[in-house]
């Protein structure tokens, strides 16, 4: 753990701890350890919102936080409370993990490209390249978004402050609690800092003491998904897999037709069947992704989407999603409830609306809230004005040399190479749909 840790303090520069990232990198990093140990891989990183540049001094915040990386290891104590919080986690993985080191010096390589103009030189662009074995690099991702985010708002944005996070936090838990939503925090990557996080996760807690205090029952707090944070606050940590995944083992196979199919298969051949068991639809599209939900889990022989306990919904029209996996759990004769998990630029409002639709159509919905907890701020200059965040990300741009791509349920979110994407969606017969609300810009500019 850092040396600049203490309790309650704003004193955690950067990265905290090895496993101050969300759970699902650990997951995933386990399964590439099983299945793809020697896979070479690339990463990309994208400004989304490309009108909000970094100074060259958060830049330079950021190579020094870098080159701290290095220095993490996995203590004792998180190792034991990896052991008992996540059971499911190989032995073998876990005495990868305590060896395990960053090696940014070989793996990374960081770039400014200032703007021109009468302030030339004073702001600009970051580019990241990420390259190594896959499971190496594999946990570079979140460490490096919360970098960013953290440097912006430092040096680039300061027209901001702390006061009153604690309590927003609070009354937004609440009000989910209130209204029986099942709510796990999910904002690390696009956090403010490590402090704004400690603060929300400080506000949720007391919100659910509150709650059952007051006798309520039907919400939860389910957990966190940053691993550090639910060690440290005695949360669950909360997550399963990303679309990294299944655009890995695509790339790797050449196999788009199958390659949904293989990490289902897989997912379960290293964790065990009802394990981390809620599918991510979208990587390639959903109604290609559950022609391969709808096979047989061969030593089993149950389908997929018998044996996982549900999905997440990360991209597209929500409720016309339900309303697809209503339709196909039914043509399935599936009738377990299963759960729908909404992880997609949520706030209070839409996981409301939301939860409605989706208890309608029979479904147990829980909500994976992100950035509408972790970076909800107002300029202190003009309180009603919101103080946007970066909408940032880093995907998997290769493996083994073969270009790595992503084609969800919304064009705005489709990654990678571009024949590539064009080639896949030809072969896989994808059909591109317009979303009134699926721009994510326009949605991150209008719900943070």
């Amino acid at each position: 753990m850092s040396s600049k840790f203490r309790h309650g303090t704003e004193a955690v520069d950067g990265i905290a701890s090895l496993v101050d990232t969300d759970l699902y990198k650990l997951t995933m990093q386990s399964a590439v350890l099983k299945f793809y140990p020697n896979v070479d891989v690339t990463y990309a990183y994208t400004n989304r919102t490309s009108d909000l540049k970094m100074s060259r001094e958060g830049f330079e915040w950021i190579k020094a936080q870098v080159a701290k990386l290095g220095r993490l290891r996995l203590s004792q104590a998180e190792l034991e409370f990896l052991q008992s919080a996540c059971p499911y986690l190989p032995k073998t993985y876990l005495a990868y993990l305590e060896k395990f080191t960053f090696k940014p010096d070989d793996q990374l390589a960081l770039a400014f490209t200032p703007d021109t103009g009468a302030d030339t030189g004073a702001k600009g662009d970051v580019r990241i390249d990420i390259k190594g074995k896959w499971v190496e690099t594999m946990l570079y991702e979140i460490p490096l978004l919360v970098l960013v985010s953290e440097a912006y708002f430092k040096f680039s944005n300061t027209d901001w402050n702390y006061e009153g996070q604690e309590e927003k936090a609070f009354a937004k838990g609440m009000q989910l609690l209130e209204n029986g939503c099942l709510l796990s925090e999910f904002g690390t990557r696009r956090r403010r800092s490590y402090h704004t996080q400690e603060l929300v996760l400080n506000g949720l807690v007391r919100a659910m003491a509150h709650y059952e205090k007051s006798g309520g029952r039907k919400g939860k707090l389910s957990g966190t998904s940053n691993v550090h944070f639910a060690h440290r606050m005695g949360l669950n940590p909360i997550g399963t897999v990303a679309h990294e995944w299944f655009m890995g083992i695509a790339a790797i196979t050449g196999d788009y037709t199958r390659a949904n199919e293989i990490g289902l298969r897989q997912w379960i051949d290293c964790f065990g069947e009802g394990v981390l068991s809620i599918a991510l639809t979208d990587t390639f599209g959903t109604p290609h992704f559950l022609r391969n939900f709808a096979l047989k889990y061969p030593p089993s022989g149950r389908s997929y989407a018998e044996v996982f306990a549900g999905v997440r919904q990360d991209s597209g029209d929500p409720e016309e999603f339900v309303k697809r996996m209503r339709k196909f759990y039914d043509e399935q004769g599936i009738k377990s409830k299963k759960v729908v998990v909404f992880s997609d630029s949520l706030d209070v409002d839409l996981c409301l609306k939301y939860k409605e639709f989706a208890e309608r159509e029979g479904f147990m919905p829980s909500f994976g809230v992100g950035t509408f907890l972790t970076n909800d701020f107002v300029h202190l200059s003009n309180p009603s004005r919101r103080s946007w965040p970066l909408n940032i990300v880093i995907k998997i741009n290769s493996a083994n040399g073969k270009p790595a791509v992503k084609i969800s349920d919304n064009i705005s979110k489709n990654t990678g190479d571009q024949a590539t994407v064009e080639k896949v969606k030809q072969e896989l017969g994808y059909v591109e749909k317009e979303w009134e609300d699926g721009n994510e810009q326009n949605r991150w500019r209008t719900r943070i």
